[in-house]
Parts: structure tokens; C-alpha cells; sequence
């Protein structure tokens, strides 16, 4: 296997399909019930077209930056996304929010205000859902701690009891991910 990691994403799908993320990552879609030694037959199988499809989506120097077409585009599947997932996660905390507003922005991945307002990065359609439901649950549990103390963190261990290796992919893979955003975008609310 190459200089990568490999996400495996399982749902009712009746084939196996491989995506190239915009981080040179994979994601394998696969059959919930398919054995996981079939699933790395597949990826050994595909690693030549890993490869190749891997050096197309990560140029030299890095990931090509995004258009303004692409951020409204990010922005509007993060609009119709977020907000459920947000919804789902508030409701097992027990904890409500005010607004949400995606924000196309080049440092944070989301913030929460002291009114319970919510901001998101588009960005986050381009990270594995497990990372994005992590920077959701970190977010909303700033209604009970708006800060970063033991007890916060307590917060966010109670809903991803994996939610250290989640903010590892994020420093690992944010930085090239945040990269790829254009000076000057705006935002969009829902």
C-alpha cells in the first residue's frame, strides 16, 4: 500500500467502489455484510488505479486550489448535510443551538458562539463523515463548556469515544485540506 489511508465506508450498497478524496486519502464503499478480507483483495487488487488516480487529484506542491464554483458548490451540499447531522447529535446531547451558518474560511473548521450560534466550514464535505460528525459533537459541546477543560473534553468522549484519532486525521489532514480554500470566499446560511 502507497504513502495513504484507506476509509471504509459500509451501507446497504451492493458493489464495492473506491473514491480518491481531495486529500489522496481512499475511500472504499462497501456491502455492510462483505467480509473485510474481500474488501482488502479489492484495494490490493486496485492499487495500480489507486496510484494514478491518487497523482491526478494531488498535483505537485499539493492539492490545486478550489474555484469559487466548487466552494458554492461544497457549500451548498454542506447546507443540506450539516444541519440534519447537527440536529441528530444535539438531540442524543440533550442540548440545543441557535443559527447555523457554513463559512468557506482558511483556519477553523467550525466555531460556536456564546449564543449558541453555529458555524461551519464547507470544507467538511471534503473529510470523511466520521470527521465531520467529530468537528459537529466538539462544536455543540461547547453548549455545555465553552471552553477546552478536562470537563469539555469529557463532553466530546461521552458521544466518540474515538474522538482523539478523529482530531488526529483532522491535524494530519486539515492543513492541505485548508490549503486548497481561495482568499476573499463568503458564506452561506441554512
Amino acid at each position: 500500500m502507497g504513502d495513504y489511508r484507506v476509509f471504509i465506508k459500509r451501507s446497504s450498497r451492493k458493489s464495492l467502489a473506491l473514491e480518491i478524496m481531495p486529500d489522496g486519502n481512499v475511500l472504499v464503499r462497501a456491502p455492510r455484510r462483505l467480509p473485510s478480507s474481500v474488501i482488502a483483495s479489492f484495494i490490493k487488487e486496485k492499487e495500480d488505479w489507486i496510484e494514478a488516480h491518487r497523482k491526478k487529484a494531488l498535483p505537485k506542491g499539493g492539492a490545486k486550489p478550489l474555484s469559487m464554483e466548487e466552494v458554492r458548490a461544497l457549500a451548498d451540499r454542506a447546507l443540506a448535510v450539516i444541519p440534519p447531522r447537527t440536529a441528530y447529535f444535539a438531540s442524543v446531547m440533550g442540548v440545543t443551538y441557535g443559527r447555523i451558518t457554513i463559512r468557506n474560511q482558511k483556519t477553523r473548521w467550525g466555531s460556536c458562539s456564546a449564543r449558541g450560534n453555529l458555524n461551519f466550514n464547507c470544507l467538511l464535505m471534503l473529510v470523511p463523515e466520521e470527521i465531520r460528525d467529530y468537528v459537529i459533537v466538539h462544536e455543540l459541546c461547547h453548549r455545555k463548556e465553552m471552553n477546552h477543560s478536562p470537563r469539555f473534553w469529557r463532553e466530546v468522549e461521552k458521544v466518540l469515544p474515538d474522538y482523539r484519532d478523529r482530531e488526529k486525521w483532522l491535524r494530519d489532514n486539515g492543513p492541505a485540506l485548508m490549503a486548497r480554500m481561495l482568499a476573499g470566499a463568503g458564506h452561506q446560511e441554512g
